[in-house]
């Protein structure tokens, strides 16, 4: 029969052909060209149709269809191509291609049913080569398992077996009635566990998701691990006695490693009942680069809030120290004593002392020479204490110290008495930086103890001169006087690049160190590189800007200062209820502020000194002053006399007027006219007028006269 269908097919193919390639040619055969049409668009439409349906035997009716689909295509060429002899050709083409091919691939058998069924049924050959791990198969529930295995099982089983997983193993833990660690794994395998959630696990067990927590599964003998394999631990009576009683350790794991130090681990803390306060020490991973910290929620943490400031925090490397204060040691106050105000061999004086209770240094000079000051605050904050303690420092030192004040007060007054210079106002000011120029050029032609020039140095022996260091009170408003600020400005840049290698250092006070307010950026930058600026109490809103012209990097710039430091007054429920008003706040943050070291600022509390009280003892007997030499060089400049006079005829460069002489002569301290504008040159210094001193000015009112 397989001969014969094969015999009767190649005789339709050899038959049709001719027909084929006649009906393009014909004149108007509907009838065979439609028959023709409809052939193809079957062997088409149903090759499609296999396609798409992605069935085991498409590739069999693609083969069945074959004829139709070429005859469709014969066709389409026939009307497309002109010329007959080529439609006969491929219609020729087409019955030996069908003829002998189409009878081949049907006589073969290879898509007979019954020999397909047989295969499918047949095992794949890969399934015969692999050795089946007997852990890996399915085990069936009723196993070799202990009876707390199967019980939990049961629980999996009846909440579907979540994320596709059979539970393996379930061990209670000792000393609980509810914890046990669950082993599961993927039901097929060598496929991954997902989707497992901590939802699915309490759910199966009737927990709370908090209780879930997942592990890493550990490989072990007769057992594998890895993405097809998940521990879990379901601990909700380990839980409980965590949030109701825990650890040291866990305490800080779960309230201070989450988000106040975050990923931090509890090391140890300590108590130190003298001093008030409690240590504790935290490590941080190394992976972590900077530590990410909330201040506010470390100190909620610690039982305090930020604004009482008794919660400080430092770090070495990984190692974290939280200092935490009974009272805040920013609303203490630390007396000024001579032993804090004596600087050390290396010029180290005690300034006041840092939140976690380190003493806060400043210095009076440096390696690369004299030191300088920045001493920034608004009024009220504390400037003028903390200028008075580092005069003390310097007094101590043996220096010589100068003191100029925009405006007298009290303060300055009785630090005046233990300077070699004092005076009040711009005027006083300019000459007093005039001559601290020319004293630099003086000492740098001075010969030391070895006959030679050098330049100062710390500890340097055979120097033929003392220190100096000149205090600027409230500096911004004298640099921004009309008659000398600008002058005041260049004299003090002049003074901040060179004065430290004549042991010359200046330490202006102001509100500021902004540009616009007066502070020039080179003065800024030379007084940064050379002193440990202290900034106290600034406004939070000017806190960025002002660390920022500090050099400060914008991630170590500090939090705004609290308005006060004492913890709030208890019964404030029962005023408001009585009506009663609220206690007035304790205003002590004076002294309170940042000193910058390095590039992060820390926070300090400065040293009082009571100004209401003799402050005799904080200082030296003896008031240094320069020596004859540079004092007689001075006198010689006309620079050295009394700064408290009004301007002298000729001193900034303006001849007197003849209408004025006669006044001014008989009463030289009164205030003379003058047409000088701000920022005129000094005409005292070298080559700026023949007028050097007074009496060069009396001389030549007498020569008037005549």
């Amino acid at each position: 029969m397989a001969r014969l269908a094969v015999t009767i097919e190649r005789t339709l193919y050899v038959a049709a052909a001719p027909i084929l390639g006649a009906a393009a040619n014909l004149p108007d055969h509907p009838a065979v060209g439609t028959s023709v049409a409809a052939a193809g668009a079957v062997g088409v439409l149903g090759s499609v149709a296999a396609v798409c349906a992605e069935k085991d035997n498409a590739g069999r009716w693609l083969v069945g269809l074959a004829p139709l689909t070429l005859a469709a295509g014969v066709d389409y060429a026939a009307h497309h191509i002109p010329g007959s002899p080529w439609d006969l050709v491929m219609a020729g083409a087409w019955g030996v291609v069908c003829w002998a091919c189409v009878p081949v691939s049907k006589a073969t058998g290879r898509y007979r049913p019954k020999k397909r069924k047989a295969l499918r049924a047949a095992p794949a050959p890969m399934a015969r080569v692999l050795t089946p791990v007997p852990e890996d198969a399915p085990q069936p529930v009723a196993d070799t398992a202990d009876d707390y295995t199967k019980g939990v099982r049961k629980l999996w089983e009846r909440a579907g077996n979540p994320a596709r997983t059979h539970v393996v193993l379930a061990k209670p833990h000792p000393a609980t009635q509810h914890d046990f660690t669950l082993l599961v794994r993927a039901n097929e395998p060598g496929r991954p566990i997902t989707g497992l959630r901590e939802a699915d696990v309490a759910a199966a067990f009737g927990v709370h998701e908090d209780d879930i927590r997942f592990i890493e599964t550990t490989q072990l003998a007769g057992r594998q691990a890895g993405p097809g394999w998940q521990e879990v631990e379901i601990i909700p009576d380990e839980r409980h006695r965590r949030r109701t009683k825990p650890s040291v350790a866990e305490w800080w794991e779960d309230r201070i490693g989450e988000s106040a130090i975050r990923d931090s681990r509890y090391v140890a803390h300590n108590r130190n009942e003298q001093k008030g306060v409690t240590y504790w020490r935290a490590q941080l991973p190394d992976s972590i680069g900077e530590p990410r910290m909330d201040l506010a929620d470390l100190a909620r943490a610690m039982g305090t809030t930020y604004e009482e400031g008794r919660v400080f925090v430092d770090t070495d490397g990984r190692q974290v120290l939280v200092t935490v204060w009974d009272v805040s040691p920013l609303a203490k106050v630390y007396p000024a004593t001579r032993e804090l105000l004596t600087p050390d061999k290396n010029g180290w004086w005690t300034a006041g002392f840092l939140g976690n209770g380190q003493p806060a240094r400043n210095r009076v000079h440096t390696d690369r020479g004299m030191a300088h000051g920045l001493y920034v605050a608004p009024s009220g904050g504390g400037k003028t204490q903390l200028m008075a303690l580092a005069v003390a420092a310097n007094a101590n030192w043996g220096a010589v110290v100068w003191l100029v004040t925009e405006a007298p007060d009290q303060k300055t007054a009785a630090l005046g008495v233990h300077c070699d210079r004092y005076g009040v106002g711009p005027l006083y000011m300019v000459r007093a930086m005039r001559a601290l120029v020319a004293l630099m050029d003086i000492r740098g032609r001075m010969a030391w103890a070895d006959g030679r020039v050098h330049d100062w140095t710390p500890n340097a022996s055979g120097c033929p001169y003392r220190p100096l260091a000149s205090f600027w009170d409230e500096y911004l408003s004298a640099a921004t006087d009309g008659e000398y600020g600008d002058e005041i400005m260049e004299l003090a840049k002049e003074i901040s690049v060179k004065g430290r290698k004549y042991a010359i250092g200046e330490s202006p006070a102001g509100q500021s160190v902004y540009v616009q307010d007066g502070f020039a950026q080179l003065l800024l930058e030379n007084l940064r590189d050379n002193c440990i600026p202290v900034v106290l109490k600034v406004a939070p809103k000017k806190i960025q800007e002002m660390f920022k012209a500090l050099g400060v990097a914008p991630d170590d710039i500090p939090e705004p200062l609290p308005r006060s430091f004492s913890p709030e007054p208890e019964g404030r429920i029962e005023r408001i209820m009585q009506g009663e008003a609220e206690p007035p706040s304790d205003s002590n943050t004076g002294g309170v502020g940042w000193t910058v070291p390095g590039r992060k600022p820390e926070i300090l509390r400065t040293l009082f000194m009571d100004f209401s009280e003799p402050i005799d003892h904080l200082f030296p007997e003896e008031v240094f002053g320069l020596t004859a030499h540079e004092i007689a060089e001075l006198e010689g400049l006309g620079l050295w006399f009394d700064w408290d006079l009004p301007p002298q005829p000729g001193e900034f460069g303006d001849e007197p007027d003849e209408d004025d002489l006669d006044d001014w002569a008989d009463d030289p301290k009164q205030p003379r006219k003058s047409s000088s504008k701000a920022g005129t040159k000094s005409a005292a210094m070298p080559g700026r007028s023949k007028l050097t001193n007074p009496q060069d000015a009396l001389a030549a009112l007498a020569k008037l006269e005549v």
